[in-house]
């Protein structure tokens, strides 16, 4: 089941308090592992009345983590990651305050969950972590190939392209070949308490699911302005370009008779511009820090991808240019895309040129630094942080 572990293998079970790790476990012990199941405090007080709107870290997901274990007999820890979600959390709040769209989710695979939990699976004598991912792990001839999970309405490999080769080495994702519906039938079958448990659908520090409200609650400063269209009309103020996102469609209260999408965000000048459909395409972007899979670019740093840009979109056939000597890339895509957000993560899969569509094997990813958008010479937000004049570069849209 676990092809980088062998059966005497001592693991450490990630236990959220919810249906999916709570099986992992479960079958892990059926397969006769000895394991750890750890539980990661993230030090956010969730109200009473909000904790039914989340299923992850909370006192409740606590005490359902340990009946859980007590009832496998698998040994079980609380361990304490305040600090550590803290950073996470100040990251998310950074990025929505520079103009860019946060993916803590991500962050927190690569950080936490197959970071730190590494640490502990060290420190107690473990070969490695256990998780509720539903992607596939697996590793042939010594190197990682992480593809996706079977029930593709669940997979999770694109939130994994930022972790480490040498990380994914050493975890396991058991319901990578498993559907949902087969995987709530197995903890119900095993008499698992959380085999009826709601999915957690927000960001585990955002419970209420509104970001702006965290960001009240965190005391940021906002950076209030003006909207404005593509070739610079004003449309009004706004109280703060951090309440915006790359993409947006409504709650920008701009009304011509045509949808309106948000296009840019320039904190420094408090300007958040809008513009049509076409204008919110995209036809290239830059992508840093790149961290290869399992895969290695060929010798000129030129080969043609899929790209997928955020959690529910459907990757973009691509060709990708590494800059030599970098960790950076310009990726091309072959149809323009909507609402390619700076921030946001770039997971490469496999293509199939044959089909014209990505494939199940990840190839890695890395970070959207910058997006050129339809009618511009250049990316939305420059290497150096600057930004072109609003409409300064747009051509008028043919939508």
């Amino acid at each position: 089941m676990l092809t980088q572990f062998n059966p005497s293998d001592r693991l450490v079970v990630a236990m959220s308090g919810g249906v999916d790790s709570s099986v992992v476990a479960w079958m892990l012990k059926e397969a006769g592992h000895d394991m750890v199941g750890l539980f990661m405090r993230n030090g956010v007080d969730v109200k009473e009345s909000e904790v039914a709107k989340k299923s992850c870290c909370s006192l409740g997901d606590a005490r359902d983590a340990r009946m859980v274990a007590a009832k496998l007999g698998v040994p079980f820890q609380a361990v304490d990651l305040k600090e550590e979600f803290g950073d996470v959390i100040s990251y998310f709040i950074s990025e929505y305050s520079r103009g860019r769209t946060p993916n803590p989710c991500a962050v927190c695979n690569r950080d936490l969950k197959m970071g730190k939990l590494l640490e502990f699976a060290d420190e107690l004598g473990c070969a490695g972590v256990a998780t509720g991912h539903y992607a596939r792990i697996s590793v042939e001839d010594g190197r990682v190939r992480l593809r996706r999970g079977v029930d593709r309405a669940k997979d999770q490999s694109y939130q994994l392209f930022p972790v480490a080769e040498a990380d994914l080495k050493r975890t396991a994702t058991p319901l990578g070949s498993l559907e949902k519906p087969k995987v709530r039938a197995m903890a119900e079958g095993a008499g698992i308490r959380t085999h009826a448990k709601k999915d957690s659908q927000e960001i585990c520090f955002v419970p209420s699911n509104d970001y702006r409200r965290l960001l009240k609650e965190r005391g940021v400063e906002l950076h209030p302005g003006r909207i404005v269209d593509v070739f610079g009309k004003d449309h009004g103020p706004h109280e703060g370009t951090e309440h915006f996102t790359i993409g947006q469609r409504r709650g920008h209260g701009v009304a011509v008779g045509v949808p309106m999408y948000v296009v840019e965000i320039h904190p420094d000048q408090g300007l958040v511009v809008v513009g049509t459909e076409n204008d919110c395409k995209a036809p290239s972007m830059m992508v840093d820090d790149l961290n290869w899979l399992g895969f290695d670019p060929p010798s000129d740093g030129t080969f043609r991808s899929a790209v997928q840009v955020r959690y529910r979109h459907e990757p973009a056939v691509c060709t990708v240019e590494i800059t030599p000597g970098t960790k950076e890339a310009l990726v091309t895509f072959d149809d323009p895309q909507m609402a390619i957000a700076p921030g946001q993560g770039a997971a490469f899969y496999e293509l199939d040129e044959a089909k014209g569509r990505g494939g199940d094997l990840s190839l890695g990813g890395g970070w959207i630094r910058s997006a050129k958008r339809a009618g511009m010479e250049e990316p939305a937000a420059a290497k150096d942080g600057t930004a072109p004049e609003p409409g300064a570069s747009a051509t008028p849209s043919q939508s």
